[in-house]
């Protein structure tokens, strides 16, 4: 009987292992370079697939400037994405914010895409949806 129930212990342990290591296999998650732009800035970039097999993009970003107090001025930081096609796409605004407790200015961002990401980075603008990215870059990673 003890012999059963170690042996069915074993085989729920392996499971789980196996699970665990086939979905975290999947994800990848990069910190982004140090920035000249916004020196304090940093953040972290998680890439994975969702079950129809789309890309989930979550961005974690601290320790961020207000954008107009950059030089110059703009209104919103914007992510980009380098595709694996080459393309470079404009994905969405960053969301920051400030609380009463913690005066570091915080930055989120999420999405949803069918093309595979093998570069992130985030400009500042004065438009959300412009089609092409300006000169400053305020953080990227390196290639996925």
């Amino acid at each position: 009987m003890k012999f059963t129930t170690l042996l069915k212990n074993g085989v729920f342990v392996l499971t789980l292992s196996v699970l665990a290591l086939s979905f975290g296999g999947c994800a990848k998650t990069t910190s982004f370079l140090n920035s000249s732009v916004v020196p304090g800035a940093d953040g972290t970039v998680k890439v994975t697939k969702d079950k129809n097999k789309n890309t989930v993009i979550k961005i974690q970003i601290r320790n961020l400037a207000e954008p107009d107090r950059l030089e110059p001025p703009r209104k919103q930081y914007i992510v980009w994405m380098v595709t694996d096609n080459d393309l470079t796409k404009n994905i969405g605004r960053i969301k920051s914010s400030r609380t009463m407790f913690n005066k570091r200015m915080e930055g989120s961002f999420e999405t949803i895409s069918s093309f595979t990401p093998v570069k992130i980075f985030i400009t500042a603008e004065d438009d959300a949806d412009i089609q092409y990215p300006q000169e400053q870059v305020i953080l990227s990673t390196t290639n996925f």
